[in-house]
């Protein structure tokens, strides 16, 4: 990830400088994430990877895919990713971009993965707390997994906080040994 994140950093700046300049991130936003699940699809990355394809049909394939979805500054866009041969790093590259227009917006993406489904209160109670917490505003995404047993694991950028009775078990397993 850390490779695909070196080569993708350059072009989500990039956008991102280009949307913020534009007043365009939300469309910036929308039309990398649509471009990136382009390329993710299973029948377009046969067609993409093939190199007996030019670069030019390739770009005039994705164009007539993304038509009505991208305006004109993302398809330039799209079109310079194929003429570089850097159409694998679009996930990448519109990951990069909504983190950093999260920042640059005052929010952080938390993951928070609960061993049972949260109820209203207890949302907005554990999104307070950690807005007080982290210090910015959060959008917040909760999965459920019920192998924690009990409690929440919240994912913060690179802070992990493990409150579930999982982890505390397997701290309590390292201890002992």
């Amino acid at each position: 990830m850390s490779e695909l994140a070196t080569s993708a950093r350059p072009y989500a700046v990039a956008a991102f400088k280009r949307a913020k300049e534009t007043a365009a991130m939300q469309s910036w936003s929308q039309g990398l994430a649509f471009m990136a699940a382009v390329i993710g699809s299973g029948d377009i990355s046969g067609v993409v990877d093939n190199p007996k394809i030019g670069k030019q049909s390739v770009a005039t394939l994705l164009l007539d895919i993304c038509q009505g979805q991208l305006d004109e500054e993302a398809a330039n866009f799209l079109k310079l990713l194929v003429q570089n041969g850097r159409l694998p790093l679009l996930p990448t590259i519109a990951k990069l971009f909504e983190e950093y227009k999260a920042e640059y917006e005052g929010y952080l993406d938390v993951q928070v993965t609960s061993a049972y489904e949260l109820s209203e209160a207890a949302h907005k109670g554990l999104a307070d707390t950690l807005e007080k917490s982290l210090g910015k505003k959060i959008n917040m995404n909760v999965a459920v997994d019920k192998s924690l047993i009990g409690g929440v694991l919240v994912r913060a950028g690179d802070q992990v906080i493990d409150g579930s009775i999982r982890g505390r078990l397997q701290h309590m397993q390292k201890t002992l040994q």
